[in-house]
């Protein structure tokens, strides 16, 4: 049986949430998911892997913050990282969520290129926090730990990294992202980015939507991100490995035709 506590959070992430450890909030987290890892196998990520995305990306490296919902739900998917899966599932397998495939056309339309796999380590390791809202879930039931009390935590991490840090990029993407937005405005010279969800025909359908219609565009995210940064002289985020050869991306391109 795996064992839940607020040292499985990194020292600097546990420093940043401060006071957060003694409120009843916490307190309710804490039993919900000892409750659920007693109880139950079938959860995604691996636990070891809930705070991931904060053991890969120190508070001192942040400097974009992509925001999921709750870890994907089919098996062998999620890894703890927003959006994020591992890299030997292939781009043209059914299991190769819309989401990240939208996202990779997006590059592609802004001049990166698409993406070779859907392993977003290398974001992570370059400042780009990849935090869902939720960080666990059932397999084969989308959503059900939203309400075990995770919430709060995810709140008060957000908070804290406006409160403590200048000059973040922030992607909300969807409602639910979006719904985070007074919290970061309590913050200072922070960049927002909002648009629809990039899963789904959502991604088209809203005012401002991820991809334009028909293809000939993108919401032009990663590129405002890497203006911003380096008009802050900060590095530019290397969004696609320049690893990626010819034969991968034609791939893409065709799976976007």
């Amino acid at each position: 049986m795996d064992a839940f506590s607020q040292e499985d959070i990194p020292q600097d992430w546990r420093q940043l949430l401060g006071s957060y450890f003694e409120s009843a909030a916490w307190n309710v987290l804490e039993k919900n998911i000892q409750t659920v890892l007693t109880h139950s196998t079938e959860i995604a990520p691996e636990p070891k892997n809930f705070f991931k995305a904060l053991a890969l990306t120190p508070v001192r490296s942040v400097k974009v913050v992509i925001l999921g919902q709750d870890p994907y739900h089919s098996p062998g998917l999620a890894q703890g990282l927003a959006f994020s899966i591992p890299d030997n599932i292939s781009i043209s397998s059914r299991q190769f969520p819309s989401s990240l495939r939208n996202i990779s056309k997006a590059l592609a339309l802004e001049g990166f290129g698409a993406l070779s796999n859907g392993d977003l380590h290398s974001w992570a390791e370059q400042g780009v926090l990849l935090l869902n809202t939720a960080l666990s879930v059932k397999l084969g039931e989308a959503g059900s730990h939203a309400n075990l009390g995770w919430k709060s935590l995810i709140d008060s991490l957000i908070s804290g990294l406006a409160r403590e840090k200048k000059s973040l990029v922030w992607m909300l993407w969807g409602g639910h992202a979006q719904s985070k937005l007074p919290l970061i405005e309590a913050g200072q010279d922070q960049l927002i980015l909002q648009s629809s969800h990039p899963s789904g025909l959502g991604v088209y359908k809203t005012e401002r939507p991820f991809l334009l219609p028909g293809g000939s565009d993108s919401c032009r995210h990663f590129t405002k991100t890497n203006k911003w940064l380096t008009s802050r002289g900060q590095p530019a985020i290397a969004w696609v490995s320049s690893r990626s050869n010819t034969a991968e991306v034609a791939l893409q391109k065709k799976l976007f035709d």
